[in-house]
C-alpha cells in the first residue's frame, strides 16, 4: 500500500509541476503586454482610464446642456402626431366602451326609481364621450401628450447621465486638466485659475506624475469623436448632441496629490508589485515545465498514468467521438488558463492553490485522453472497422442505404410487365416485317407469305396504333389543357389497355383536382376571416387597455373614476389573456406539438367534476341542466387534463349561449365497447348548415362577437379528441345543437 500511495504521489506532483509549467507560460503569452512596460502609464489599462476621463469631460463640460435647455428645443412633427393617433385605436371601440362602462348603473338607478342619479350617470358618460372624441381629433391634444413623453425621456436620460457622476468626481481627484479649444477659444479645466502661468505651475513633472499634452508628435490634437455616454431615446436624437469635431490643446496630468484610494493611484501603485509577480510567475512556469520533462522521461510517467489495461475499454468509445472530447479537453484546458490571468490582480496564495489544482484536474485528463487517443492511432490503419464504428460512419452507411432503397423503390415503381411486353411485341412484329421485306428482294417467292402476313397482321397492327396514337393524343390534350388550368371534358374509357388506365386516372386527377381548387378557396376563405376574428378580438382589448391607461394619467381624476378605469384595465387584460392562451394552445394542438398522459379515468367521475366547476354558474343561469349517466364507473385510457378541458369548453359554451329558460341535457352510456358522451341543449343565436364552421378557429355562435368567448373552444376540443383517437360529431336541427365525444373504453 505505501508503495502504491508514494506512486500516486510522484504522479500528482508531475502533474502539479507540469501545470505551473503550462499555466506559467501560456498565460504570459495570452496575457496582454501591458507588463512589458517598466511604467503603469504606459499600459493600455491606463490608457482606457485616460479615455474614460475624456468621455466624461465631453458629457459634463463641453457638451453638457441643461435639462431646462433640452425641453425648450423640443419639436412635434406631423409624422409623430399622426402615429400617435393610431395608438388610441378606433373611436366608435372607445365610445362602446364607455357606454357599456355607465350602461349597467344608469340601469340600476332606473330600477330603483331613481331618474336623477341615473340622469347624472348619463351626464357623466356624455361629457367622457365628447372628452374622447375632442382628444381624438385635436392636433394640439396630441401635441401635448407627445411633448410630456420625451420630456419623461428628458428626465430618464438625465436620471441616466447623473449616475456617472461620482465616477467622473473619482477621476477629477486624480487628474488635472487644463483643455482650450483652438477654434473658440473656449477652455475647460478643474484647476482653480485659468492663468497659463498658473496652469504651467500646476502641471508639472514636479507635481504630477504623469503628464500628456496636446498636441503631441503621434496624435496631434485632442478631438472628441465618441458618442455621448449615455444613448438616450431615438426620439431625443435631434436633442443630444453625439460627437464634436472640435480640436482641443491642453494637459492632462496624474496628481501628485491624488488620495491614495483612489482607484487610478491604487492601480499605479500595485502595478510594480503585479509585474514582479507576472515576471516570477513566467519564469517559475519556465523552470517547471522543463523540470516536468526531465521528471517525466526518468519515470516514464506516461505510462503510469495512462496504464495499458484501460486502453480496450477506451477503444469502446467511437473514435470521431474520442476526438471531439480531446478538442474540448484541450479548449477548456487553454481556456482555464486563460482565466488565470486575474491572479496576477489579487497575489493570493489560496487563489492560486485552487486554480492550480483545477487545473491540474484538466490537463490531467486531457494528457490522458491523448495518450490513449495516440496508441488508438497508430492501429487505425490496421483496424479498418474502426472507421465503420464511428458516427460519421455510421451516419453515412445510413444515407447511402437510404439513396439506394429509393433508387430500388423508384426502379419498382416505374416497371410494368404489361407495357414492356405489348412493346416488345410490336416491335418483333415490325422488325420481322422488315426482314421479311428484306427476302422479298432475294427470292420472289417470300411475296406469297408477304401479302397475307400484311393483309392479317400488318394492316390489323397499323390499324391499332394509328387508333392507340389518337387515343394517346387526346389524352395528352386533356392533360395539357389540366395543366393549364382548363377542364375539358371527361376521357372515354377504352377497354383495358394502358391507356385506358392513363385516361382514368387524369379523370380522376382532374376531379381531384376541382375539389382542391374548392378547398383551397374555401382556406383562402377561412384564412381571411381568422385574420379579420384574431385582429378584431385581439385588438378590442388591448385598445381599451392603451385607452384607459392614458386616462388614468390625467392627475385630476377622482377617485371613482380611476378605479373604474382600473377596473376596466383589469378586465380587458384578462380577456387579452383567455385569448392569448386559447390561441397558443389551439396552434400546439394544430401542429401537434402537444404530449398526452394518458391513464386509467373513470369518465363518469371525470364529469361530475367538470359540472361542479360550473356549479355557481348553472346556478345564476337560466339553463337548466339535465344529466343522465350510469352509477357504476366507466373507465378509458385517456389524459384527464385535457379531457377535462373537453367537458369545460363544451359545458362553459352550453352555458354562455343557451337560450334563456331552457333545458340542457348531458347523457353517458356505453356501447360497443365504446363510451358516448353527449351535450344537448338550444341555442340562443341562429345557427349556420355548415357544421364545420362551428370548429374553426375564432368561429362563434355570437357572430356579432360581443360576448367572452374566443371561439377556439370547439376546435381545442376536437384537436384534443382526435389525439385520444376519438370522435368529436355536431349535430344542428334547427336551434337544436348536440354534440357528441366517443371514446373507446379501458382494455383490462
Amino acid at each position: 500500500m505505501d508503495t502504491k500511495w508514494k506512486n500516486r504521489m510522484k504522479i500528482i506532483g508531475w502533474l502539479l509541476l507540469f501545470t505551473l509549467g503550462v499555466s506559467g507560460v501560456l498565460s504570459a503569452l495570452l496575457n496582454e503586454n501591458d507588463y512589458y512596460q517598466r511604467s503603469y502609464f504606459k499600459t493600455s489599462q491606463f490608457q482606457r482610464e485616460l479615455e474614460n476621463l475624456t468621455r466624461y469631460i465631453q458629457a459634463f463640460d463641453i457638451k453638457y446642456e441643461t435639462k431646462e435647455d433640452m425641453k425648450k428645443a423640443i419639436t412635434v412633427s406631423k409624422e409623430e402626431i399622426e402615429n400617435k393617433r393610431d395608438e388610441y385605436g378606433d373611436l366608435a371601440g372607445l365610445i362602446n366602451d364607455i357606454e357599456m362602462q355607465y350602461q349597467l348603473r344608469i340601469d340600476e338607478a332606473k330600477a330603483n326609481e331613481n331618474d336623477k342619479i341615473a340622469d347624472i350617470y348619463i351626464k357623466e358618460r356624455d361629457q367622457k364621450i365628447d372628452k374622447i372624441t375632442k382628444n381624438l381629433e385635436s392636433d394640439e391634444n396630441f401635441k401635448t401628450s407627445i411633448i410630456e413623453e420625451k420630456e419623461k425621456h428628458i428626465d430618464e436620460y438625465f436620471q441616466e447621465l447623473e449616475s456617472y457622476r461620482q465616477e467622473y468626481e473619482d477621476y477629477q481627484e486624480a487628474f488635472v486638466y487644463y483643455l482650450k479649444n483652438i477654434e473658440t477659444g473656449q477652455i475647460y479645466t478643474n484647476l482653480s485659475t485659468m492663468n497659463t502661468k498658473s496652469v504651467e505651475q500646476s502641471i508639472n513633472n514636479e507635481n504630477m506624475y504623469y503628464i500628456q499634452s496636446y498636441p503631441t508628435r503621434e496624435n496631434g490634437y485632442l478631438v472628441f469623436n465618441e458618442g455621448p455616454l449615455v444613448n438616450g431615446s431615438e426620439n431625443l436624437s435631434n436633442l443630444i448632441q453625439t460627437s464634436t469635431n472640435d480640436r482641443f490643446g491642453g494637459k492632462i496630468g496624474v496628481s501628485k496629490n491624488a488620495p491614495v484610494t483612489n482607484m487610478v493611484m491604487q492601480n499605479y501603485h500595485n502595478y510594480d508589485n503585479q509585474r514582479i509577480f507576472y515576471w516570477i510567475y513566467t519564469l517559475a512556469g519556465i523552470l517547471a515545465l522543463a523540470a516536468s520533462g526531465l521528471i517525466g522521461k526518468r519515470m516514464a510517467v506516461f505510462g503510469v498514468i495512462a496504464p495499458s489495461k484501460w486502453q480496450s475499454k477506451y477503444n469502446i468509445i467511437p473514435f470521431d467521438v474520442a476526438l471531439i472530447l480531446q478538442v474540448i479537453s484541450v479548449i477548456a484546458s487553454i481556456a482555464l488558463i486563460d482565466s488565470t490571468s486575474y491572479i496576477y490582480f489579487n497575489i493570493h496564495a489560496d487563489d492560486i492553490i485552487i486554480n492550480l489544482v483545477f487545473l491540474t484536474i484538466i490537463i490531467g485528463l486531457t494528457l490522458i485522453q491523448a495518450i490513449y487517443l495516440c496508441n488508438r492511432l497508430k492501429t487505425i490503419r490496421k483496424d479498418k472497422s474502426v472507421w465503420q464504428k464511428t458516427i460519421f460512419g455510421r451516419v453515412c452507411k445510413s444515407v447511402r442505404t437510404f439513396f439506394v432503397s429509393i433508387v430500388t423503390v423508384f426502379r419498382n415503381a416505374f416497371l410494368n410487365r404489361r407495357v414492356g411486353t405489348q412493346v416488345f411485341l410490336v416491335l418483333t412484329i415490325v422488325f420481322s416485317f422488315g426482314i421479311l421485306t428484306a427476302l422479298i428482294f432475294i427470292d420472289e417467292d417470300f411475296l406469297a407469305l408477304y401479302i397475307p402476313a400484311i393483309l392479317m397482321i400488318g394492316l390489323p397492327l397499323l390499324i391499332l396504333i394509328i387508333k392507340r396514337t389518337g387515343y394517346f393524343n387526346q389524352i395528352l390534350s386533356n392533360a395539357s389543357a389540366l395543366a393549364k388550368g382548363e377542364f375539358k371534358p371527361d376521357l372515354t374509357i377504352i377497354g383495358r389497355s394502358v391507356f385506358a388506365k392513363l385516361a382514368e386516372d387524369i379523370n380522376q386527377m382532374k376531379h381531384g383536382v376541382k375539389q382542391s381548387q374548392n378547398a383551397q378557396a374555401k382556406s383562402e376563405r377561412l384564412k381571411t376571416e381568422l385574420i379579420t376574428n384574431v385582429s378584431h378580438d385581439l385588438r378590442t382589448p388591448l385598445t381599451s387597455i392603451i385607452t384607459y391607461s392614458d386616462l388614468l394619467k390625467n392627475p385630476e381624476l377622482t377617485e371613482d373614476e380611476r378605479n373604474a378605469y382600473i377596473e376596466i384595465i383589469d378586465r380587458k387584460s384578462k380577456r387579452l389573456k383567455v385569448l392569448i392562451d386559447d390561441l397558443f394552445e389551439a396552434s400546439k394542438m394544430a401542429s401537434g406539438a402537444i404530449e398526452l398522459t394518458k391513464a386509467k379515468v373513470d369518465i363518469v367521475q371525470l364529469l361530475q367534476q367538470s359540472l361542479a366547476e360550473y356549479n355557481e354558474t348553472m346556478e345564476d343561469s337560466q339553463v337548466r341542466f339535465r344529466v343522465s349517466n350510469p352509477d357504476h364507473p366507466i373507465y378509458a385510457f385517456v389524459d384527464g387534463q385535457k379531457l377535462w378541458r373537453v367537458f369545460d369548453n363544451i359545458i362553459g359554451n352550453i352555458t354562455k349561449y343557451s337560450l334563456e329558460n331552457s333545458r340542457a341535457y348531458i347523457n353517458v352510456k356505453e356501447e360497443n365497447h365504446q363510451v358516448s358522451i353527449t351535450f344537448k341543449n338550444i341555442s340562443k343565436y341562429e345557427l349556420s348548415e355548415n357544421i364545420d364552421e362551428l370548429f374553426e378557429r375564432f368561429k362563434r355562435g355570437d357572430e356579432s362577437r360581443h360576448t367572452d368567448g374566443s371561439g377556439l373552444g370547439l376546435a381545442i376540443a376536437k384537436s384534443i379528441i382526435d389525439l385520444h383517437e376519438g370522435t368529436l360529431d355536431i349535430d344542428v336541427d334547427g336551434d337544436l345543437f348536440k354534440v357528441t365525444v366517443i371514446l373507446s373504453l379501458y382494455d383490462k
